[in-house]
């Protein structure tokens, strides 16, 4: 196969481009002014749309993040999305210098199975909930036994007066968009949630958690359910 140098590339990219340019002056010169200012803006829209859809980080994040969930039968796979969400939205969480930290062991986000299942452990994953202290809605995708976060961030986290609330259990959150909260997940403590049913939530990871919604809680995809069993 003959080498193509970077000169041979480039004469090649404008000889593809010459046509639809000869068209694009043939059919601009045929035209009266207005014509032609309609014409010259369909151009500026096209290529603004082309630039956010193939230029924009975003858009590869979120194409990636669909076709990573449509291949959401393997445990695995639904890691990496996790890990790729974490990473796009500026998630990461701070680990601590032990040598055993490891991802995902933060704020709900484990990756063991969470079997057996603790009688005092009162919600479940896929119901929705109220965050009663800022009153926003989601749904439980998560939880831990005792509030789990790096150790430097544990006592700020609570006033002197609630620090009790660190032996309690946490639930991940993902935030209804629909209530234009700025964060998009919350980790917070049994207490200050309550369960309301009939209510969906809109999030952009909906899909890769949860199958659908029964009407009282949403139904874990299989990857999830095997991590949380018992829910």
């Amino acid at each position: 196969m003959p080498h193509i140098n970077a000169a041979a590339a480039l004469q090649i990219s404008m000889l593809l481009f010459a046509l639809p340019a000869q068209y694009f002056i043939s059919q601009w010169y045929r035209t009266d002014s207005a014509e032609r200012i309609q014409i010259t803006e369909r151009i500026i829209a096209s290529w603004s749309i082309s630039t956010r859809s193939y230029l924009s980080l975003g858009a590869w994040a979120d194409r990636l993040k669909l076709w990573l969930a449509k291949t959401r039968n393997c445990l695995y796979v639904e890691l990496l999305i996790l890990h790729f969400r974490n990473w796009y939205y500026g998630e990461n969480k701070t680990k601590s210098g032990d040598n055993e930290a490891k991802p995902h062991s933060y704020f709900g986000e484990s990756t063991h199975a969470h079997s057996p299942k603790p009688e005092y452990i009162k919600f479940r994953v896929g119901q929705v909930i109220i965050y009663r202290r800022f009153g926003y809605s989601g749904v439980i995708v998560g939880w831990d036994v005792k509030a789990n976060t790096p150790e430097e961030q544990l006592q700020p986290r609570y006033s002197p007066v609630k620090q009790d609330l660190k032996n309690t259990p946490h639930y991940r959150i993902l935030i209804n968009k629909a209530n234009g909260f700025a964060k998009s997940t919350a980790y917070v403590p049994e207490e200050e949630i309550t369960v309301i049913i009939g209510l969906e939530v809109h999030h952009p990871d909906m899909e890769t958690y949860f199958s659908g919604y029964d009407g009282s809680k949403y139904i874990m995809q299989p990857w999830l359910k095997k991590l949380y069993p018992h829910d």
